[in-house]
């Protein structure tokens, strides 16, 4: 059986294999008593139907390009650079631009490690994409706080899943963990997404019931409402002249 996209970090001696595997469901956080749950309704969605066909959806995306996150705790903007990572560039490109993280959850929050999010929010949607692998980037910038990069279960297995840095992770570089955009606005917003609820999101259960085991089972999670792609930046975002970690 396929593994699911975890961030496996063995190296930093600040986390456990456990833990950054995402199986210390004892260990997690339990939610807040203060927090009220959400209320949510599991509507029926539509999706556009060319996310059911992830073969055709391979434009090749624009040199560098913005996309505006509007969430249920406000709004952050990412700028994707091509030239950091072209693979990964363009798959970002194709979903944002067939909406198919729209309404997605950040199922996995680790307070100074990763915000990860990427499974939809239809079971369709999700089955279709499940082997859709695209093939692994050169790293060529590190893993610093509100950098974009791809999840992966191992060698070129990445699909649709995307972790936001909120530590400064540069152990992932000599991983194959390949940034390939930055947050360049709301970084504040994303690092108040909600993670009370710890490792306990059952990425197989996001998997084949989407939305409607979200909404049931983890209400406080916050949510992507709309991604969009705004423009196609004039130019691209100079990256902090850092080397990735050898």
């Amino acid at each position: 059986m396929r593994q699911f996209a975890w961030l496996c970090l063995f190296t930093l001696a600040c986390w456990t294999p456990a833990a950054l595997a995402g199986q210390t469901h004892s260990a997690a956080p339990k939610p807040a008593t203060s927090v009220h749950p959400r209320t949510r309704t599991t509507t029926h969605m539509t999706i556009d139907p060319a996310l059911l066909h992830p073969a055709t959806l391979n434009a090749k995306a624009p040199n560098s390009y913005e996309v505006k996150f509007v969430t249920t705790k406000g709004d952050f903007t990412v700028q994707v650079t091509r030239s950091w990572a072209p693979i990964g560039a363009d798959r970002f490109y194709n979903l944002v631009r067939h909406h198919f993280y729209n309404d997605a959850s950040f199922f996995r929050v680790v307070p100074g490690f990763v915000v990860q999010f990427g499974l939809s929010a239809d079971p369709a949607v999700n089955r279709a994409w499940k082997n859709a692998d695209i093939k692994d980037d050169r790293v060529t910038q590190s893993n610093h706080p509100g950098f974009l990069t791809f999840a992966t279960a191992g060698p070129n297995t990445r699909t649709t899943q995307i972790f936001i840095n909120l530590g400064n992770n540069t152990g992932l570089d000599n991983q194959g963990f390949a940034p390939f955009g930055q947050v360049t606005s709301g970084m504040d917003v994303v690092q108040k997404l909600y993670g009370g609820y710890g490792d306990k999101p059952d990425q197989g259960l996001i998997t084949s019931q989407g939305k409607a085991y979200i909404d049931k089972s983890f209400p406080n999670l916050d949510r992507i409402e709309t991604a969009t792609i705004v423009e196609a930046a004039a130019t691209p975002h100079t990256a902090p002249a850092h080397k990735p970690a050898s």
